[in-house]
């Protein structure tokens, strides 16, 4: 039985020495590290551990693990067991909100500014408590007064979740408006500074008897403007420049106008306007296009286009004959069946030793709108060129405007080009712009100076922003009438973009018997006031008016392309008291008329009841009678011109041709620019083609130029 026992004790312990070695791996780490002490008789670390042992190594790791985990959290500052600081509130966005949970009871005791917290449960939930304690509390407190709040019901997972969008939402208010007001205080000093300049400049003008150019800062101070109450941002006004209001906004201002409409010969069978040498508009238009846009509609004036090219029209004989009139017939490159009448008119070319002498007065603008490098320094640049056209004995004054206007070039002498460069060097931009008194200035010092048998001319330079004075086109006109009739003629020569204003330089050049130019590089500076000096500076007719009566008979519709702005009526043909255009020595002027023959269909309707009579050979022989009107310089009774337009005229020689097509082409690009409204299928295509078969002899490389921007304006549409 001793035998049996033992061998069942053997086989006992080697199955559970198998079962231990089969389930060890799956015991876990407290079976593998197991103590045997509590039953040192058993050879199994299989069997049962005594309780004592299990709640002695239990408790020891337990213990432990929760030292090791306060320690983490306790190394972690968004841990819920840190307190934060009540005055600083930051709750990342992307938090996550823990499981629902009661929320902490909380008793506030407000005592004055003083307010102490006790929570149960502190972290972020506290935070939301107090800030809803804050919030229902809208009452005056006394300081001695002892308030306390009820226990708060615990909140729901929804109402936390709103609780934290609040939050976070007028965190970000809160930081907002501090940005907004840190701004603003940035602003009322820059503004603050923008005021003591001017007030130096104001009290620097007021002490100062003649006018003495000093340096400006480059960007002109300009006085605050009036406004309506701005709203309060964090306790202070909000600056309107900041969040609200646009910056200050020029633009360039051009006089608007409509292009010629379509006249029944009919109704309306004449035509009249004045003549027109200014190219500022060409200028202009290359500028925009230059900087890849198109020009606005109204900077785009067809007559001065055209104008701008040097044509080799047929040459006067002599002075007495100031120019020469051209008529010209060819069909309309846009609308099949219709015609051109290309009027040219060349003046006559002075010899060198019968150009006059000039009495000649720079008016230039040295105000704070000027200073940009493509408006005094340009100035200065252009009227350096000019001086190496005058000859010794001509005269110079230098006339400047800004805030005030004063003298910095008594007459001086073209010989002394030193002093006079000196001058022009000096001249610095700072100001507001008084034109009005600059211009009266100038006139008075021409009128000092002046030389009954020579030239005498005021050359105005600026931007045209008169911002100071008469600023009103009409009286500004009246002013440069009066001086015109004594002899004194005015010329503009405009500078820069952005604010120009050429609509006040058409009404100054035109009323000033000048002429109107823009300088946009120093090249136009060179073919405004070196190549046609002498074109620019020298009339040899004024008041000259084109009139052009339309054969019923032969031709139904017309219209006038251009010179919108220098329409007359018929009766002023007539009255030499009416003041035109002036052409000066060696320039030419063309107009352009596209004409419905009769049987072609145009684009008026016929009237039902328009009377017919019989025509005789003689009057189906003309499509139209062209007059001309002119007064030379020192003359005040004009001279008529007269030339009959034939139904078979005979053409003139080739160049001539190449010319007169070349004219059309620039006259078609200007219409595409201002819309094509008659240009049917024209394209610009069609004008470089035109153009390139016609450029003939291009000494300046102004016709290739041309070619160019019309590739440019086909792009930037």
């Amino acid at each position: 039985m001793a035998e049996f026992d033992r061998a069942k004790n053997q086989a006992s312990t080697s199955t559970a020495e198998i079962i231990e070695k089969k389930s060890f791996s799956f015991q876990g780490f407290l079976t593998w590290c197991r103590l045997r002490g509590s039953n040192p008789q058993s050879p199994h670390r299989s069997d049962t551990m005594k309780m004592p042992s299990k709640k002695m190594f239990i408790g020891g790791l337990a213990t432990a693990s929760v030292a090791v985990v306060g320690l983490i959290m306790l190394q972690n500052p968004n841990s819920p067991f840190i307190d934060p600081q009540p005055t600083s509130l930051v709750i990342e966005e992307d938090y996550v909100a823990p499981e629902t949970q009661a929320s902490p009871t909380v008793v506030t005791e407000v005592k004055g500014d003083v307010q102490s917290d006790e929570m149960v449960v502190p972290g972020i939930r506290e935070q939301i408590a107090k800030a809803d304690v804050k919030r229902s509390s809208s009452q005056v407190v006394d300081d001695s007064e002892e308030v306390v709040v009820a226990e708060k019901p615990a909140m729901t997972r929804e109402e936390f979740d709103g609780r934290m969008a609040e939050l976070l939402k007028e965190q970000k208010s809160k930081s907002s408006e501090k940005k907004l007001a840190d701004q603003w205080i940035r602003h009322e000093a820059k503004q603050k500074s923008q005021v003591d300049e001017i007030e130096k400049e104001l009290a620097i003008n007021n002490s100062v008897e003649e006018v003495v150019v000093t340096s400006a800062d480059k960007t002109a101070a300009k006085p605050a403007l009036a406004s309506a109450p701005q709203p309060m941002v964090a306790g202070v006004v909000a600056p309107s420049d900041i969040s609200q209001s646009k910056p200050e906004e020029f633009r360039d201002r051009f006089e608007e106008f409509k292009d010629n409409s379509v006249k029944a010969v009919a109704e309306e069978p004449v035509s009249t306007f004045s003549i027109d040498v200014d190219t500022a508009s060409y200028s202009f238009v290359r500028r925009m296009l230059n900087s890849g846009q198109l020009p606005a509609k109204d900077a785009v004036r067809s007559e001065e286009l055209i104008n701008y090219f040097d044509y080799h029209y047929p040459l006067s004989s002599g002075r007495k004959t100031p120019f020469t009139t051209t008529v010209n017939l060819l069909n309309s490159p846009w609308k099949k069946g219709n015609k051109l009448i290309h009027v040219a008119i060349q003046g006559y070319q002075l010899p060198a030793k019968e150009i006059p002498q000039s009495n000649l007065v720079f008016l230039l603008d040295v105000s704070g709108s000027m200073d940009e490098p493509d408006k005094l320094p340009l100035v200065k640049q252009s009227m350096g060129l000019l001086l190496d056209t005058l000859r010794p004995d001509d005269t110079i004054s230098i006339v400047v405007y800004a805030g005030a206007a004063g003298t910095v070039l008594e007459p001086t002498k073209a010989k002394d080009k030193s002093k006079i460069l000196a001058a022009l060097n000096n001249l610095q931009a700072g100001g507001s712009t008084a034109g009005a008194e600059g211009i009266e200035l100038a006139y008075q010092l021409a009128e000092a100076n002046f030389n009954p048998k020579g030239v005498n001319r005021i050359l105005l330079a600026t931007d045209g922003d008169f911002n100071v004075g008469q600023t009103d086109d009409s009286a500004l006109q009246d002013l440069v009438e009066r001086k015109r009739d004594k002899g004194i003629f005015l010329s503009v020569l405009g500078f820069g973009q952005g604010n120009y204003q050429d609509q006040m330089m058409q009404t100054l050049a035109q009323n000033g018997n000048g002429t109107a130019a823009y300088i946009d590089t120093l090249s136009e500076a060179q073919k405004v006031l070196v190549t046609e000096a002498t074109s620019n500076l020298f009339p040899i007719a004024k008041d000259v008016k084109i009139q052009v009566e339309f054969n019923p008979n032969t031709v139904s519709e017309y219209r006038l392309i251009g010179y919108e702005t220098r329409a007359l009526n018929r009766e002023d043909f007539s009255n030499d008291k009416i003041d035109a255009g002036e052409i000066g020595a060696g320039q030419r002027v063309t107009a352009i008329y596209e004409i419905t023959p009769k049987g072609e269909k145009g684009l008026l309707e016929p009237s039902r009841y328009q009377a017919s009579s019989a025509a005789s050979d003689k009057q189906i022989s003309e499509y139209a009678f062209v007059r001309l009107r002119y007064k030379l310089p020192k003359e005040d009774k004009s001279t008529l011109v007269e030339t009959p337009v034939l139904v078979k005229a005979k053409e003139s020689n080739a160049a001539v041709q190449s010319e007169v097509k070349f004219g059309v082409a620039v006259a078609g690009f200007a219409q595409l620019l201002r819309g094509g409204q008659f240009m049917e299928d024209f394209s610009y295509d069609d004008v470089i083609k035109l153009a390139q078969e016609n450029k003939g002899a291009d000494e300046y490389g102004y016709r290739n130029e041309f070619i160019q921007l019309v590739r440019k304006a086909k792009i930037a549409k």
